[in-house]
């Protein structure tokens, strides 16, 4: 049964009899020198580092590590992944993926996390039209990917609600889109984004009224918390962060600070308040606020 073993390790094989057929099951090798094995067997096969024992010709299990953990059960075709299949956390045992193969890559079914919510859905492999899930079951996005990321148009929810829709590019925003408040519906933002920042347009107040305007991602801005839209901070932004001079504000509505910022942070001479009075003046450098 075995014919040929090129190598001067030490390796451990023992027989086991699954359903009376004799089968080899490699339980310990060393990788490094897997390039010089040459092991020619009924139903086995090393692959990729794991070993898989076939059933049939296209049915095998795919088994990982010293403690042959199960990693994937389903059809093969030309030693890869290819039809129906299940694919196993190796951490954990959980079932991962469930669906349809193509070369070795996920095609069509239903991604899980560890806690069997469902993560994902693919109905071409990582292209075309997706749905992504958080981890309570309920939908975080869906549109369109390519190559395993956001691509083209997409829509991002929040407990349900609609809180963005847009141009996705590499996984990021990018072109045309519209933000929303989370809490109210009501339209937060709308233009274009940047690598996942706001970039050129219009924010909005939940009534409706302008708050700010951004060209090439720099302009006045008003940020607002909750549904009584309590004013958090105006002033200077850019490249989708305080930059330059402005005021922020407790959520009481008492000055906080006045002074420069970099990179949302405070940099730069600044005042810090408490109930509105002043408690220091210095120069700050990177302050965490």
């Amino acid at each position: 049964m075995l014919q040929k073993i090129k190598s001067s390790y030490f390796i451990k094989l023992i027989y086991i009899f699954v359903e009376e057929v004799q089968k080899l099951r490699l339980v310990r090798y060393n990788k490094s020198i897997q390039k010089n094995l040459d092991i020619s067997i009924i139903n086995y096969k090393l692959f990729k580092g794991n070993y898989i024992i076939y059933e049939s010709n296209r049915i095998g299990k795919e088994y990982i590590g010293n403690d042959d953990t199960l990693i994937y059960e389903g059809e093969y075709l030309n030693g890869k992944r290819n039809g129906k299949g299940k694919e196993y956390d190796k951490y954990n045992g959980k079932l991962k993926f469930e669906g349809e193969y193509l070369n070795n890559k996920e095609w069509i079914g239903t991604g899980y996390d560890e806690n069997g919510n469902i993560k994902y859905k693919l109905n071409n492999g990582k292209n075309g039209n997706v749905k992504e899930y958080y981890s309570n079951g309920k939908l975080e996005f869906e549109g369109q990917y390519i190559n395993g990321k956001r691509y083209g148009k997409g829509k991002e929810y929040w407990n349900d609600k609609l809180i963005f829709e847009g141009q996705y590019l590499n996984g990021q925003k990018n072109g045309k889109g519209k933000q929303y408040y989370w809490n109210n519906d009501k339209l937060e933002f709308e233009g274009e984004y940047l690598n996942d920042k706001k970039w050129n347009g219009k924010g909005y107040d939940s009534f409706g009224n302008i708050l700010y305007e951004l060209k090439d991602g720099k302009g006045l801005i008003k940020e607002y918390y909750g549904e009584d839209d309590r004013l958090l901070y105006e002033g200077e932004y850019l490249n989708g962060k305080r930059n330059g001079k402005g005021k922020e504000y407790y959520l009481n509505g008492y000055l906080k600070y006045e002074g420069e910022y970099l990179n949302d942070k405070w940099n730069g001479i600044g005042k810090e308040y408490w109930n509105d009075i002043l408690i220091f003046e210095v120069e700050y450098l990177n302050a965490i606020n």
